[in-house]
């Protein structure tokens, strides 16, 4: 007898919208290249354009200022790397696909630290921005709209407003924010945005990079005129549709965050009624209503995450990109918690199609993935 599974994994990737499966099928079938002058290149391009729309309206965008990119690695690093910045600013808790390309850039850059409760502290930012040498080069800081280990929503706004006044361009990895919260990128006054269509139930292998009227940036990749000549390549039109569906079906959805955070803070009841040994990591910050980041002092979460899945449970032991890798994840490190309590942790996290009965079962399965007899009810 095949075992039922239960997907708990949604910051991972999100399962295909029925929506974007459909809009891809279509696409298929419109097998014209978007830059052809044809009626074939025509009927490609129409598609490229309307998920444009769809994506935009999603993050209160305008769609030229969309830039459709192959996921939010490639546009994390045309955001970092798409100028010869002055210096950078950038969380010490940021997604790999943030801190890799800012750690090898030459530009002077400061680190911000990360308090206990996941926040990352901007208390020495104004004091950096006017510190930093004249130049007719802009800086840049980027902070992530939302952690992917921990939910915790960041202070976007307030660093945006903090370091207009000086000039810096800021940018935000949006990935698991957008679909989850609203994301207004017009509201946060950022000049750019890293969005990724599989973290909200599009196909893998497609994102964006939002650019601000007027945002200095120069084409990552040279070549052709695409993408307002910022990302030479023709176009994956059939991604870009599933993309542009999703889009518009995660913000119909986000009617939904009430059902979801109070499944989650049920979740999170449970856990704790059932199991007092098991430890809550972040939640005395402002979190994602999807995210739930739970250890087991003494246990290895990659241990915890191969019993689970032996139970039918799909979980991550911290970012998925990161699964296989031996060592403490860095935004726990950044955080300060406890090493016995960091290498224990599993992220659970929630997407639409979770149920109240996917939380007990996980309830369930957590208490005996961790040798710890569950209390009666």
């Amino acid at each position: 007898m095949t075992l039922a599974r239960t997907y708990l994994d949604h910051n991972a990737t999100e399962p295909l919208r029925p929506e974007a499966r459909q809009a891809m099928l279509v696409a298929m079938d419109a097998f014209g290249n978007p830059s052809s002058v044809h009626g074939e290149g025509r009927a490609a391009r129409a598609i490229v354009e309307a998920a444009r729309e769809q994506v935009a309206a999603l993050v209160n965008a305008r769609p030229g200022e969309v830039v459709f990119t192959s996921g939010a690695t490639e546009a994390n690093t045309f955001a970092i790397n798409g100028r010869p910045w002055r210096a950078l600013l950038v969380g010490n808790a940021e997604h790999s696909a943030v801190l890799a390309p800012a750690r090898r850039s030459h530009a002077p850059r400061l680190e911000l630290p990360c308090r206990s409760d996941g926040v990352q502290d901007l208390s020495g930012v104004e004091a950096w921005a006017a510190a930093l040498p004249k130049s007719a080069q802009p800086a840049l800081a980027s902070l992530a709209l939302a952690n992917g280990e921990t939910g915790v929503v960041q202070p976007v706004a307030d660093l945006v407003a903090m370091l207009t006044p000086f000039g810096v361009v800021v940018h935000s990895d949006a990935v698991q924010a957008t679909g989850r919260i609203v994301v207004d990128f017009r509201a946060l006054g950022l000049s750019l945005m890293s969005l990724s269509a599989h973290k909200m139930g599009g196909p893998k292998g497609v994102g964006a990079l939002i650019v601000r009227d007027g945002t200095p940036l120069e084409a990552l990749l040279a070549g052709g005129g695409q993408e307002s000549r910022r990302r030479a390549g023709t176009e994956n039109v059939v991604a870009i549709a599933g993309f542009g569906a999703a889009a518009a079906a995660a913000r119909r959805d986000l009617e939904h965050v009430a059902r979801i955070r109070d499944l989650r803070d049920s979740l999170e009841a449970e856990l704790v009624r059932t199991n007092p040994d098991s430890v809550l990591v972040a939640t005395d910050a402002p979190r994602l209503p999807n995210t739930t980041l739970v250890a087991m002092p003494g246990k290895q979460s990659e241990t915890v995450v191969i019993k689970l899945d032996l139970a039918g449970i799909a979980v991550s032991a911290g970012a998925a990109c990161s699964s296989g890798k031996v060592g403490t994840s860095h935004v726990l490190e950044a955080m300060g918690v406890a090493p016995d309590i960091a290498r224990g942790a599993v992220r659970v996290s929630l997407g639409p199609s979770s149920t109240a009965d996917d939380v007990q079962r996980f309830v369930a399965a957590w208490n005996a993935a961790t040798g710890r007899p569950a209390m009666a009810a």
